[in-house]
C-alpha cells in the first residue's frame, strides 16, 4: 500500500523530470503539466512493478535507469497524434506545384528524397509513399526515397509493421485503400496492413532532434515536420529548424503544421504559403 504522498510526483521530482526531459528530448513541460506526466509515467510503474513515483525516480536517475529506462520515459512523454492525409493540401501542393518545379533535379534519374521528421506511427510517411507512387505511375522515370524518423522506439516499431484499424485509414480514398492496404485474414477483422511494396519504400530510423549530429547522408528535397515544433520552446525551435534547413537542398521545401509559425526565427527559409517554406539559395 503506497502512502498518499506516493500517489503523486513530488515537486522536487517533477522539477528533476522536467529538466531531464528538456535536456534529452527538448520538450518543455510547464508547471501545469504534472498531472499529465503522472498519467503517462503510471504505465511505466505498472510495467516495472514499481509501487510509487518516488521509487520510480530513484530508479530512473540511477546509472541502470539512465541506460535502460530513459528511452521508455521519452516514449511515454512524447505525444503521437497523426492521421493519413492530414492537412491534405500539402500533398496536393507537393505533386501539383513542387514536383513539376523541381523536375529538372530528377532528370538524371536521381531519386527524390523526402524526410518525414517526427513520423509517429507512420501515417504521414505512408501517405507520402502513396502520393509519390501515384505520381510515379504518371511520370515514368520518376523515383523517390522516403526517410521517416522519430524519437520514440515504440511508435517506430508500430510504424514499421504498418498495421492499422479500418477507422484509422478512413481518410484514404477508396481506390487507394484497395490498392495499398491488405485486409486481415481473420473473419470480421477490422485490421488492415500496408502492402509490402509500399512498406519497402519507407526507411524508419530513430532520431532525437536534440542530437548534435543527425547522421543523414546527403541532403533532401522536402522535409515534412508537422505539428512537432509546437512542443519545443522558441530557442529549441531555432536550433532544430536550423538543422532541418541545413539538410534541405536549395529550393527544397519545408512543410510544418498549420498551427505552427516560423515568425521571427532566423532561418534560411522563405515563406511560400501558410505552413510552407522554401530553402533559400543565398549563402549555399
Amino acid at each position: 500500500m503506497t502512502s498518499r504522498l506516493d500517489e503523486y510526483i513530488s515537486g522536487r521530482d517533477y522539477t528533476r523530470l522536467r529538466k531531464l526531459i528538456y535536456d534529452v528530448a527538448g520538450i518543455s513541460l510547464g508547471t501545469g503539466r504534472k498531472t499529465m506526466l503522472e498519467v503517462r509515467i503510471r504505465r511505466r510503474l505498472k510495467a516495472l512493478e514499481i509501487e510509487s513515483y518516488s521509487r520510480y525516480c530513484e530508479y530512473l536517475f540511477s546509472p541502470e535507469g539512465m541506460r535502460n529506462e530513459l528511452v521508455h520515459l521519452i516514449d511515454v512523454v512524447t505525444t503521437n497524434k497523426t492521421d493519413f492525409f492530414r492537412e491534405a493540401g500539402h500533398f496536393e501542393f507537393l505533386t501539383s506545384k513542387a514536383l513539376p518545379e523541381m523536375a529538372s533535379a530528377f532528370s538524371e534519374r536521381r531519386p527524390m528524397r523526402v524526410w518525414s521528421a517526427g513520423c509517429s506511427t507512420g501515417e504521414e510517411p505512408y501517405t507520402l509513399a502513396i502520393v509519390l507512387s501515384e505520381y510515379a505511375l504518371e511520370h515514368p522515370g520518376f523515383d523517390f526515397r522516403i526517410l521517416a524518423t522519430d524519437i520514440s522506439t515504440t511508435v517506430l516499431e508500430k510504424a514499421a509493421l504498418g498495421i492499422y484499424t479500418t477507422d484509422v485509414i478512413q481518410p484514404v480514398p477508396i481506390d487507394l485503400k484497395v490498392k495499398y492496404f491488405m485486409r486481415g485474414r481473420e473473419p470480421g477483422s477490422n485490421r488492415v496492413r500496408v502492402a509490402p511494396e509500399l512498406r519497402r519504400l519507407v526507411n524508419f530510423q530513430r532520431l532525437n532532434f536534440m542530437d548534435d549530429d543527425y547522421g543523414l547522408q546527403g541532403k533532401v528535397d522536402a522535409v515534412f515536420c508537422r505539428n512537432v515544433i509546437i512542443y519545443f520552446d522558441r530557442a529549441t525551435q531555432q536550433r532544430i529548424l536550423g538543422k532541418l534547413a541545413h539538410y534541405l537542398v536549395p529550393g527544397g521545401y519545408l512543410f510544418v503544421g498549420h498551427s505552427e509559425t516560423l515568425h521571427e526565427l532566423n532561418l534560411p527559409l522563405d515563406p511560400v504559403a501558410p505552413a510552407l517554406y522554401r530553402r533559400t539559395y543565398a549563402g549555399v
